[in-house]
């Protein structure tokens, strides 16, 4: 239970660190959860509840010593309290009792609250069973006079949580009008360049944008941003994007300790990472979520694919040779077999452009992007060249498109975010466009 940062914790979260109350499941119990947050920590809770009060409580974490704080002071906040304490509870209950955390540890606060929420959803589930139809959310947090019988206790195990989880998300996604994930068969392909550059260009055109780096192993985002100091926040049980000039930005870059930490998750931690991401980020309202996925067609675009199950559609870049090609065929057939609408492909690094005498000059093979994109039927959004701008756009954090508007390679960008928003919004915006009115992204045209 020792954390290396117990010395920079209030007396009362020390206190709980290396002495926890209610350690350890309880033997009998009628709400239970297990979350598991973006920094790897797992939490589970277990609830006895008994003419609306909470008779028992109790946790357990494999998190260190801000995790047991945060766990055994929420025990201790609802034990022996009315239903209705436990159920309210927040992040900001357990950091005040607490005396604070540390901003880069606040998560652990959310992870006990979130689970111990989860923990009071499943109580009230078993509780509608039993009352047959009854208003069991009313009467258990003391809202209704009825009476009735406690639901009945669950002997051991873990109660299926999915349909609680299933409806947090579709909440959530119905606030997001339209989500793009943008793929790639091969990485050093360029794109989180495009990732970062599309979602840049859609929030200056006046359009409320969320950018979700799922990279899980090599987030680039908030270095590409400029972002790499920043830190993800937590506020009413949510956590809360990264904002930069209005454009929401979340990646689990933000939670590493330190820039060369090394991310070593199997497939469902990852899962349960990017689900979280998209079920307890405070996105809002948006009119696109971008979303950076990892290259190849593993866990994470698989998870997303799958989480969201109504995706607008994917941007597959890839660069011009051969080589590259090939592997993105198989992101357009993993699409496909998912159902997901291939928007278009993006050729990367497609020439070099001299910056002096203007003239093109091949460095890879040309046209794979294209005659593959030609080959299976989805369109071809264009070619963009090898510019050393973009590379020192990307490393001095300040986005391509937001510093070189006027340059030939960010016109060329320019008119592939046209048909990647027109493709979103369909032929029907197109069409109600008064005569001469431009597409929300022509801001890059000078």
């Amino acid at each position: 239970m020792e954390c290396e940062n117990l010395t920079a914790l209030s007396a009362t979260a020390i206190e709980h660190a290396r002495h926890p109350r209610n350690l350890g499941p309880l033997e009998r119990f009628n709400g239970h959860a297990r979350i598991t947050g973006p920094c790897g920590d797992t939490m589970e809770f277990w609830l006895l509840v008994r003419d609306r009060t909470v008779q028992s409580v109790s946790y357990t974490t494999d998190g260190c010593g801000s995790s047991h704080a945060s766990g055994s002071m929420a025990t201790c906040l609802v034990e022996n309290r009315a239903f209705g304490v436990a159920y309210r509870l927040c992040q900001q209950d357990i950091l005040t009792a607490l005396g604070g955390l540390p901003s880069a540890i606040e998560h652990c606060a959310l992870l006990a609250a979130n689970t111990l929420h989860a923990a009071c959803e499943d109580y009230l589930r078993s509780v509608k069973s039993e009352s047959q139809g009854s208003s069991a959310k009313k009467q258990a947090c003391g809202e209704s006079n009825e009476t009735q019988s406690p639901p009945a206790l669950l002997p051991g195990g873990q109660p299926d949580e999915k349909s609680l989880q299933e409806e947090r998300l579709r909440q959530r996604l119905a606030r997001i009008r339209h989500k793009i994930v943008v793929l790639a068969g091969k990485g050093g392909v360029g794109k989180s360049t495009v990732a970062v550059n599309l979602a840049v260009a859609l929030r200056r055109a006046g359009k409320r944008v969320g950018l979700l780096d799922v990279d899980i192993h090599g987030p680039s985002v908030p270095t590409m941003l400029g972002l790499e100091a920043e830190t993800v926040s937590a506020e009413g049980g949510e956590m809360v994007p990264v904002d930069l000039g209005g454009l929401k930005v979340m990646s689990v870059g933000f939670m590493l300790s330190n820039r060369d930490a090394a991310v070593i998750w199997r497939g469902p931690m990852k899962m349960g990472v990017i689900r979280q991401f998209l079920q307890d980020v405070a996105w809002g309202e948006l009119d696109f979520l971008i979303i950076d996925s990892p290259p190849g067609t593993g866990d994470e675009p698989l998870s997303v694919c799958q989480l969201i199950g109504n995706l607008d559609g994917a941007v597959i870049v890839t660069t011009p040779q051969k080589v590259a090609a090939v592997d993105v065929r198989k992101s357009i057939t993993f699409c496909r077999r998912l159902g997901v609408p291939v928007l278009g492909v993006i050729e990367n690094m497609s020439g070099f452009v001299c910056p002096r005498c203007g003239v093109m000059t091949q460095i890879l093979r040309a046209g794979a992007g294209r005659r593959m994109a030609d080959d299976l039927a989805v369109p071809f959004l264009g070619s963009i060249p090898i510019d050393s701008t973009i590379a020192d756009s990307c490393d001095d954090g300040q986005p391509f498109l937001q510093g070189h508007e006027d340059s030939p390679t960010a016109k060329l960008m320019h008119d592939m975010l046209i048909r990647v928003e027109e493709a979103v919004v369909g032929t029907a915006a197109a069409e109600h466009r008064l005569p001469g009115e431009r597409s929300t992204v022509d801001f890059i045209a000078p």
